[in-house]
């Protein structure tokens, strides 16, 4: 099959939606498919450009780290898309991305097929603060309706994503369809050097939360954990990778509730060098998001046999299940505090239940089944 994609976002921009497409790419790719994808330009080179066309793109206000696609930009791609003969259109972000996509696949007529990927009734509030909550809300659920409702289908990372769009009144034909883990996610790691790179004793009680640091990432939540275990575990330390904009307000945060010495920020690490061995070098990996539509970190966690603790709700309520690599906690500070003092103070039970989600991670969350599923998916679509 010929694929096109389209996402307002990519590498080098860092998230769950940049590492989707790159996965299931990659797969995709080695069954051999064609696939080509249309992104904004960020002005770095990625060693992915030989599938990628680029295209003139701007910043935006509330959220510096993203980019705006000239719409203009990409239907002027039209007369080369027509020569390419696609299969299917598939778009990864309802942003300039849907719209463009959504007419290309009319004017190729082709089917066009949206992954839903980010649960916007629980993110928007954040980027728009000056809409009151309830209206923002209630905006990102008619948005959602109207566009997921303008496509041939859509596909979900998890049954209750999946769930929400059909209670927005989302009819079309739906799949739901994961994100998978390539095999570097399972290649051992060297966990003690990352400890000793970032000056961090091999025995300290280490937890780790990786991922953008936003506002919807429930990451304040955590500093709160950190504030009860401090007492039960005096030599606690947090390490929250990543960047984004709630990252000022949680230095903040550290500061007002004085755990200095018990967390770490450390930004950005690459995906292919660093960030297994982060994983590894762990002890917990702690979640406490409420708004992921499937939340792959918590597999990456896993398939480095780091046992997980987090708080089961909408995505990674498909994902979790207690006792295989994971515990699943209340969403309350204290419960959650206890649940990860008790594996800290057990290091047996905490290497089976780690070696536990290994091994769960590999029966049923490779990239390879996920991607032939997909496969499926699309030739289903392109008969009909």
């Amino acid at each position: 099959m010929k694929i096109l994609l389209i996402s307002d976002v990519y590498f080098p921009r860092v998230n769950g939606v940049s590492t989707s497409i790159k996965t299931f790419a990659t797969q995709l790719q080695a069954l051999g498919h064609q696939v080509h994808l249309i992104a904004p330009e960020y002005g770095v080179i990625t060693e992915d450009e030989a599938w990628i066309t680029r295209v003139p793109s701007r910043q935006i206000f509330f959220d510096p780290e993203d980019r705006l696609m000239r719409y203009a930009s990409v239907m002027e791609l039209l007369p080369e898309l027509r020569i390419q003969d696609f299969d299917i259109v598939h778009i990864h972000t309802p942003f300039v991305a849907h719209y463009a996509g959504l007419r290309i696949a009319r004017e190729l007529n082709r089917p066009v097929v949206e992954t839903y990927h980010t649960f916007f009734e629980d993110y928007l509030h954040h980027y728009l603060p000056w809409i009151p909550k309830i209206f923002a809300k209630g905006l990102a659920r008619i948005i959602s309706k109207k566009q997921c409702n303008a496509l041939d289908a859509i596909i979900s990372p998890s049954k209750p994503m999946l769930d929400v769009l059909r209670n927005y009144g989302v009819t079309v034909h739906a799949e739901v369809i994961a994100t998978g883990l390539q095999p570097a996610s399972f290649a051992d790691n060297e966990g003690a050097h990352f400890r000793k790179k970032y000056n961090i004793p091999i025995n300290r009680p280490m937890l780790l939360y990786v991922g953008r640091v936003a506002h919807e990432k429930n990451i304040d939540f955590l500093l709160e954990v950190i504030t009860v275990l401090r007492h039960q575990v005096p030599d606690v330390l947090l390490v929250i990778t990543g960047e984004g904009p709630a990252e000022v307000h949680l230095r903040k945060q550290v500061n007002v509730h004085g755990i200095e010495q018990h967390v770490q920020f450390i930004g950005y690490l690459d995906r292919d060098k660093e960030l297994g061995a982060c994983y590894q070098a762990a002890d917990i990996f702690v979640f406490a998001s409420k708004s992921e539509t499937q939340g792959l970190v918590l597999l990456e966690a896993m398939a480095q046999a780091t046992p997980v603790v987090a708080i089961a709700e909408l995505g990674t309520a498909s994902i979790l299940v207690e006792g295989q690599g994971a515990r699943i906690a209340p969403d309350n500070k204290i419960g959650f505090a206890q649940i990860v003092h008790d594996l800290l103070k057990q290091p047996v039970e905490r290497t089976i239940l780690g070696n536990t989600g290994k091994a769960y991670v590999t029966q049923h969350w490779t990239a390879y089944a996920k991607a032939v599923q997909k496969v499926g998916f699309y030739q289903r679509l392109v008969r009909n």
